[in-house]
Formats: C-alpha cells, structure tokens, sequence
C-alpha cells in the first residue's frame, strides 16, 4: 500500500481539514482524518485532529458541520467515533510517535494539551439522544415504517440513512449499544433496505415506485448493521448487491464507504488496494479532496472495532 504513505504524510502535516484543499475546518472530513491517522499509526497527528473536533464542540455536545456553525449536528456522532477510537489507542498517554511529524519538537503537539474527551464523548452522546429524527404516521404513499425513529441531517426532521447509521456506529463505539434509540436506529436501518439488497438515502418505495439503492448509503449502514440479526433476511442480499455494484470506475467517496462496510462483515476484496490506489490517483488529479484522500486511506485499513 505505498500509495497510502504520501496520503497519511499529508494528512499529518495538516489533520484539521475541510472538504477542498484549503477549505474551512470541518467535522466530517477531520474525524475521518482522525481514524486514518489511527489506522496507520499515526498517533500525535491523530490526536492532533482530535484536539480540532473538541474545539468545534459545543457547550451542549453538538459537534456542527463546520466552524462558526451552529448546527445541523449529524457530524456529533463522527467526532465520538473518533474520540472513542483515540481513547481505545491510548494516544494521549502516548502523544507523539517516533515515526510522525508530531514527533517534532518544533511541532505544535495538541496531544499533549488534548482536554479530557470522557466528559466530551459523553455530552456528545447525551445530545444524540435527545436530538433524533421525527417519525410520521403509517402512508400507503411510503413503502418503509416511517413511524421508526433514527437520525436526521436537521434534527427534527424524517429519519435518514447515513445519519442513523452514524449515531448507531457512536453508540457502539461509546458502549451504549443498548440504548432503546441506538436499537431502534438498528431497525430503522434493517426497515429501509430494498427488496433485492441495498439502501437508498431513506426511501424504498414513494407512490408505489421502488426506489433504486445507492453505493454510498448502502456502505455506510453495513458498517452500522455489522453483528447484527436480520429477522427479514434481506441483509445478505444487501452485502451481495454491494459486492457486485462497486468496480475501479466507481466513485471515490463511494468506492471507500463500500469497501469498509464490506470489510465490517468479513467480506474482502482481492482487487481492494488496487481500485483505491486508482480512486486516490483520480482524487489527485481532480479535486485533491482531503476528505476523499482520508476516506480512501481509511478504507485500506478499515473500520475501528
């Protein structure tokens, strides 16, 4: 994987980022930034971006799109991915590595001032709790339960599929995989996969008309449904349609998410490393996307468990 190193050196340099190069920090791309960096060991970087999401916290455990925010809050559930995966690596009692940037005595080292994430992951995660999705009365206009409750992109609003995925992925990651909304979130995602396997962004069926699944979503609620029962058998047909539904020309976002849900059921990729080096190439050439870059590097590792 030496196409990953370049990547995971730039990230190092640069750990708080936004969705373009350059761009305004925020939450998504720098708490992916943050598991990469996990992921290959680079441990001050990592604890470095952490640091940038405890300052973009608020007061009331909301974690905002990007600075000078205020809300929507979905990226909350990233931010304690990421503080929980930080915590589990032991990175503040180790704050700089040997073999990062971080290591440098010249280098600002966040980690070493990083504030105590135990009280920030558990406002983060009592947040989530009372700022769910809202369920709606039984349609025949909608073929999903839509009186199941997850999370949405606005608080407030229908339930949709990355953002309960998300807040379910950091309930498990905080140990509060019990929680009545964490399984309800769990049955919001098994409720909405498609007939023949997959996710759409929320639907299934509008005015009786199936809606088609996509790569992304369906990525994204795999690594959320990992190890768990699926009473309507429809999961495994939701693994297979995303086995076959990826090649080298799929996109790199997608690409990624795909590749670490498959991996959170134990389903490898011979020609993985292979597609999100030419997915890396493409995001280099075009964009030079941080959050893409982060994306791809952590999807050559994995999921946290």
């Amino acid at each position: 994987m030496t196409w990953v190193e370049p990547i995971i050196d730039e990230l190092s340099a640069s750990p708080a980022i936004g969705y373009s190069p350059g761009g305004k920090t925020a939450a998504e791309p720098t708490a992916i930034a943050t598991l990469a960096l996990l992921a290959h060991n680079r441990l001050g970087p990592a604890a470095n971006a952490a640091a940038k999401l405890v300052e973009l916290q608020q007061a009331n455990g909301e974690v905002a799109v990007r600075a000078g925010e205020d809300w929507p809050g979905w990226p909350t559930s990233l931010a304690v991915i990421a503080w929980q995966t930080l915590l589990a690596s032991g990175t503040r009692e180790r704050p700089g590595n040997v073999d990062s940037p971080a290591a440098d005595p010249n280098r600002d080292n966040s980690a070493q001032r990083l504030p105590d994430v135990h009280d920030r992951i558990h406002r983060a995660i009592d947040w989530l709790l009372a700022n769910r999705g809202r369920g709606v009365e039984r349609s025949d206009s909608f073929g999903h339960n839509t009186e199941l409750v997850g999370w949405a992109y606005a608080e407030g609003t229908h339930s949709w599929i990355e953002p309960t995925s998300f807040a379910v992925l950091a309930c498990k990651a905080a140990g509060r995989a019990s929680e009545p909304a964490a399984r309800e979130g769990v049955a919001v995602l098994i409720d909405r996969q498609l007939p023949g396997g997959g996710l759409n962004y929320g639907n299934t069926f509008v005015l009786g008309q199936l809606i088609r699944p996509h790569i992304q979503p369906t990525g994204i609620a795999l690594l959320a449904l990992a190890g768990e029962q699926d009473p309507s058998q429809r999961l495994a047909k939701t693994i297979a349609w995303l086995r076959r539904s990826i090649s080298p020309t799929t996109t790199p976002t997608s690409l990624g998410w795909a590749i670490l849900g498959l991996a959170a059921h134990g389903e490898s990729l011979p020609q993985a490393d292979d597609w999100l080096a030419t997915a890396a190439e493409r995001v280099k050439s075009r964009d030079r996307s941080p959050y893409k870059l982060a994306l791809l590097a952590l999807a050559a590792k994995g999921w946290p468990r």
